[in-house]
Order: structure tokens, then C-alpha cells, then sequence
């Protein structure tokens, strides 16, 4: 997977963006879901789902560990489908 490198601005704030290695792609029924798990900067994971039509679905709490990330998501998908994190193509 190739991984942009984001900074974000503000000051003494600034840092790169530092991807898990546990992001990955995630298929069911021939719908695909890209799992994106990257540190916020202050020691926590955010946890972001881009579906094939580049809507994403982002976590507002982070998590203590990428761990703790995929965790949720692997739950949410077996809990709800994964249809709940795919949208209409916009």
C-alpha cells in the first residue's frame, strides 16, 4: 500500500503523519473496505475507513493502541456489515 506523507501545520505541532502496519484492505462479499490507522501525534491511533468511492468514515475517539483500532473495526464489520461503512458513490 502506498502511504502519502502528510504534515500538519501548526507550529511546534508539526509532525508526520506515521502510518500502523496494521492498515490493510478488507473484503467481504465483494465489497472492499481500505483500513487506515495512523498516530495523532500525541501517542493515540486514529482509525479511518475509506471505501471504493473514497467516502471515509472516521473514529471521533482515538485509540491507546492500532491494536485497539482494528479491533473496532474488525467488530464493527462482524457486528453490522460492512455495508455500514460503504457509501453512495458522490
Amino acid at each position: 500500500m502506498i502511504r502519502p506523507n502528510f504534515e500538519i501545520e501548526g507550529g511546534d505541532d508539526d509532525f508526520e503523519l506515521v502510518y500502523s502496519p496494521l492498515c490493510q484492505v478488507i473484503s467481504v462479499g465483494g465489497d472492499s473496505v481500505s483500513v487506515k490507522i495512523y498516530g495523532d501525534g500525541k501517542g493515540k491511533w486514529i482509525l479511518e475507513v475509506e471505501d471504493e468511492y473514497d467516502n471515509s468514515t472516521v473514529w471521533d475517539d482515538p485509540f491507546d493502541t492500532d491494536q485497539e483500532a482494528l479491533d473496532e473495526v474488525l467488530k464493527t464489520i462482524r457486528e453490522e456489515g460492512i455495508w455500514c461503512l460503504i457509501d453512495a458513490p458522490s
